[in-house]
């Protein structure tokens, strides 16, 4: 089942953020980013936002990439979401 809805108005390639929450540990920021890495080869680590919690505990990453389709962002979506370290995706 795709995770973006049927019809969206995305038009590709496009530019599009990605926010991935988990809780804040070592190699949190770097699997995020392996992962982003394997559906989108072009996509520059060195743009990626962190931004913790306000109490510290989780850890947000924020990566754009430059998506090319809609199933590519499907498949995105579905590996990060099952990755264990992973809590939220948006």
């Amino acid at each position: 089942m795709p995770l973006l809805a049927e019809g969206s108005l995305l038009d590709f390639p496009c530019d599009f953020p990605i926010k991935v929450m988990g809780r804040k540990a070592p190699g949190f920021t770097q699997t995020v980013t392996e992962i982003v890495l394997r559906h989108a080869p072009d996509f520059d680590p060195a743009t990626v936002e962190m931004r913790p919690s306000r109490q510290g505990r989780y850890l947000s990453v924020t990566c754009v990439l430059r998506a090319t389709s809609r199933e590519q962002l499907d498949a995105l979506y579905r590996e990060l979401c099952d990755h264990r370290a992973v809590v939220m995706v948006l």
